[in-house]
């Protein structure tokens, strides 16, 4: 059975009641539900902190047991050389995901410091972000 660790960054608490027309209207734990479902054989962890180093903290912890890491590293996408370092310096791979198409949003959306360092990045699909980047381990 796989274990992959699914890591959500700031203010992805709020999903279901931050700007529903952008993140939509489900909390994460409702949709956490559902994955365990969709993927019966995985051993899903989630961990969700508002901090960076608590962040930098799991992907630590994690990437050296977990089969894989699923990070929404939320605003520190685009400003945290720190959390790119950290997945650089483990071994389970990491998918980048971000619920909306942040290539439609801000300009300093356009950036991130993350994807150069992860097996792949998937974004603007909403929740099914998870999903899909769930079914790149199977």
């Amino acid at each position: 059975m796989k274990r992959i660790q699914i890591i959500n960054g700031p203010n992805l608490n709020l999903l279901g009641k931050r700007e529903p027309g952008v993140y939509g209207s489900q909390s994460f734990d409702e949709y956490l539900t559902t994955l365990k479902a969709i993927f019966p054989q995985m051993t899903i962890d989630y961990f969700q902190s508002n901090s960076e180093g608590e962040l930098i903290d799991r992907i630590q912890e994690a990437g050296f047991v977990a089969d894989g890491i699923v990070l929404n590293a939320g605003a520190y996408t685009h400003t945290s050389i720190a959390i790119a370092d950290a997945i650089r310096a483990v071994q389970a791979p990491v998918i980048e995901v971000h619920i909306s198409n942040v290539f439609s949003r801000e300009s300093f959306r356009h950036h991130s410091y993350l994807s150069a360092v992860c097996k792949g990045s998937i974004s603007g699909f909403g929740l099914d972000s998870y999903r899909l980047a769930l079914a790149s381990f199977e």
